[in-house]
């Protein structure tokens, strides 16, 4: 049977992963817990092994690729395992760079699809801004944004 650092190692090349998810699937293949302990003491002690890296990582991605808003962000953080402080400063740190109003002036042009919140009746808009509070925009700015149009 493989040892927990090999096995961690190779779970670890083929994506990034933080503790929490490195420690669910260690546990999976049925390691002894210390085992495991000593495997993840050993890659945070390397830096391998890195919550905050993580955190910024999926932060990026969110925002970037998948044009979401903050509240998402940090909930795709925590989902991972990561505490609330780590994503905090993560989504703080990466939304530095993001233009948040204007992330959210795209997310409102996709979903409109060429017409203006005037065109639509009461269910379309509350349609629109349930869709945007679930991509985590804060409802003020979402409201905002539709009266403006």
């Amino acid at each position: 049977m493989a040892d927990a650092y090999t096995v961690a190692l190779t779970l670890l090349s083929a994506r990034e992963l933080s503790e929490a998810q490195l420690r669910t699937r260690l546990k999976k293949r049925k390691l002894a817990e210390e085992d495991i302990a000593e495997a993840i003491s050993r890659l945070k002690e390397g830096r391998t092994l890195n919550d905050r890296r993580v955190a910024l990582a999926i932060a990026r991605m969110e925002s970037a690729i998948k044009h979401r808003g903050r509240s998402r962000v940090i909930q795709k953080i925590r989902q991972a395992g990561i505490n609330s402080d780590t994503a905090e400063d993560a989504v703080r740190e990466v939304y530095e760079e993001v233009d948040e109003e204007a992330l959210l002036d795209q997310a409102i042009e996709r979903r409109l699809r060429g017409k203006t919140s005037k065109d639509l009746d009461e269910k379309g808009k509350a349609r629109i801004v349930r869709a945007l509070a679930g991509q985590g925009f804060r409802l003020d700015a979402i409201l905002q944004r539709l009266k403006l149009q």
